[in-house]
């Protein structure tokens, strides 16, 4: 096979600046406020011709641009130009274009045989196989085995691709983010160019709604290496409509690395892609001209003097359920006796996860023609519902999410449930409201804002629907913690438990979710959690595995910020910005 000797060039900040750079600040009651830092405006502008090589790692032919209009201190505006050849991009051997082949088509063992076969050789083409089995070791959710893989190949090749970019891959799932986007922009600022650079620095984005960022990113990702499965599936979320449905079609007919569950997620947005593109009147819309609004939780109890959680009064199709309201959750999902009662008819089948060992719980997905929820009223709206077993002996959950195109204040100390306007974005149009039943892909490639009024507020990372803020136990690192309110009470896993404090089985303590209960459960003797500007000192506190959650958000999840403390508090959120506020008593902790 000929060399392709086309010119191609990438342009890079001269020094891109942290997303993720925390300024630390200490606040009364010894609690650490962690701020993200947006510093660097990002914009891509090269244009492309997408001519891949059959080449082992050669990219297409392209022109990629990334510059910074708001570069590090110190630093003159500009870029640096990267031509894109062998050595800026080099071709893999023979021996890792197999293994990466079977990688990409899901036979880990095989990759994993293959890769160990050319660790021998040393060099640079052992930190490539090293970098391999980092990544095979993480689709197999074997995070240990792939940070040992993943810092043999650094210790090989030090600053360079793709072992500091496994890394990195590592350091995103065990919830160092800011450690993993650091080793993502590493080669790029030296010109080492790394698809898998690109797609590292594209999850970073999207968890911090710098959604232009991410989409820049990921465009230059899948212009060098659009065969890469991971790369293709991050990529189709910036397309929409029919050109998505197309892209995952044909995502699906070809070879990838997903498993099961994943295959079947994806068959199920392909699903309901089609059916929201061939059915009228399923575009969930609010008909009533309401602004602002305020309606009453109602508490749910475990018995007569114990409240376990508040709901919402929703009517779907003018049936009345009372539904959990829960930040740990998305969507609406009912009872199948409401849905058969509401009419709601099923239009794809799917498994329900959560927290518990019996895996997920059979359900399908259909639509209400009418949702009512207080002073609002909306159409066309998608609903799930749960076959079988009843839904925590609910009638449902509602995820907070649902409101995210509103300001959503949940104040438990009152029992109060407001909804009210966010503040506008400069030079961007208001859009019309609808309940967001169904968040299938980002309508706006923009950056996140913080508004003025809300500079005092929290920044979350948000993966999928849930909300994770930087937690610190005691006083370890800051770690991601899940803001939960249909959670019972805060919890912890073992392994961030067992760096703090002691950790003691509990036999007597059973903890249920909606796929069963949990196997095994453990005390931490005592953890003092400190998030945002609380902090809250806790005995014996309940501690169980996580690894499902990690799993799913792709990244590590250490504990449960739960009902029993957030009902202390009156929590705002704003979704569109990933911001966060609570206040206790009234008297807000400054």
């Amino acid at each position: 096979m000929p060399v392709d000797e086309t010119w191609r060039s990438i342009m890079l900040p001269v020094a891109a600046a942290s997303l993720l750079l925390l300024l630390l600040t200490a606040v009364p009651g010894g609690a650490a406020r962690e701020k993200a830092a947006d510093q660097a405006d990002t914009r891509g502008a090269g244009a492309a011709t997408e001519v891949p090589s059959e080449r082992p790692g050669r990219a297409a032919n392209l022109v990629l641009s990334q510059q910074s209009s708001q570069p590090s201190a110190g630093q003159k505006p500009g870029h640096i130009v990267c031509p894109v050849t062998e050595a800026t991009n080099p071709p893999l051997s023979a021996a890792l274009f197999t293994a990466q082949a079977l990688y990409r088509s899901g036979k880990f063992d095989q990759a994993i045989r293959l890769y160990n076969k050319v660790v021998p050789s040393g060099g640079s083409e052992a930190a490539a196989a090293y970098a391999g089995l980092a990544r095979v070791y993480l689709k197999q959710n074997k995070v240990a085995e792939a940070y040992d893989a993943a810092t043999k190949g650094v210790a090989l090749a030090p600053d360079r691709a793709p072992a500091m970019v496994a890394l990195g891959e590592v350091y995103y799932r065990q919830g160092r983010l800011g450690d993993a986007e650091e080793l993502f922009y590493k080669p790029l600022r030296n010109c080492n160019l790394d698809a898998r650079a690109f797609l590292g620095l594209t999850h970073i984005y999207w968890v911090t709604l710098n959604f232009k960022r991410a989409k820049d990113n990921i465009e230059q990702a899948f212009k060098i290496d659009p065969a890469d499965p991971d790369i293709r599936r991050a990529y189709m979320w910036t397309l929409s409509g029919a050109e998505r449905a197309k892209f995952l079609k044909d995502y699906l007919a070809g070879a990838n690395n997903d498993d099961g569950e994943a295959r079947e997620n994806l068959e199920h947005e392909l699903a309901m892609i089609e059916s929201e593109s061939s059915d009228q009147g399923h575009n969930c819309r609010m008909v009533t001209n309401v602004a602002k609004t305020e309606t009453r939780m109602e508490p749910l109890l475990y018995d007569p003097r114990n409240i376990r959680g508040y709901g919402l009064v929703v009517k779907l199709n003018g049936v009345s359920s009372r539904l959990m309201l829960d930040t740990g959750a998305s969507g609406i999902l009912v009872d199948s006796k409401i849905a058969a009662k509401a009419g709601i008819k099923p239009i794809v089948n799917e498994k329900i996860q959560g927290i518990g060992d019996k895996g997920g719980m059979a359900g399908f997905v259909g639509f209400a023609e009418k949702i009512q929820i207080g002073e609002l009223e909306f159409q066309g709206c998608i609903v799930e519902v749960a076959s079988g077993r009843s839904v925590l002996g609910d009638d449902g959950l509602i995820g907070a999410d649902v409101f995210r195109q509103f300001l959503v204040d949940i104040d438990m100390p009152n029992g109060k449930f407001k909804l009210s306007p966010l503040p506008p974005i400069p030079d961007e149009p208001t859009t019309g409201t609808s309940l967001d039943t169904e968040s299938a892909a980002v309508r706006h490639f923009r950056d996140r804002y913080i508004p003025p009024e809300m500079k005092d507020y929290t920044p979350i990372f948000l993966f999928g629907h849930d909300m994770l803020i930087h937690t610190r136990v005691n006083d370890s690192a800051p770690k991601l913690f899940l803001i939960d309110t249909g959670s019972f009470d805060d919890t912890l896993s073992p392994a961030a438990a067992k760096e703090v404090t002691k950790v003691n089985r509990d036999a007597d303590t059973q903890v249920k979710g909606l796929n069963g209960s949990v196997k095994d459960v453990y005390r931490a003797s005592n953890a003092k959690l400190q998030f945002s500007h609380f902090s809250q000192k806790r005995q014996d506190l309940i501690t169980f595995d996580l690894a499902n959650v990690s799993n799913s958000a792709g990244t590590e999840v250490s504990g449960v910020l739960g009902f029993a403390m957030l009902v202390l508090l009156d929590m705002k959120i704003d979704y569109r910005d990933g911001l966060v506020d609570f206040t206790y008593g009234g008297e807000k902790f400054h």
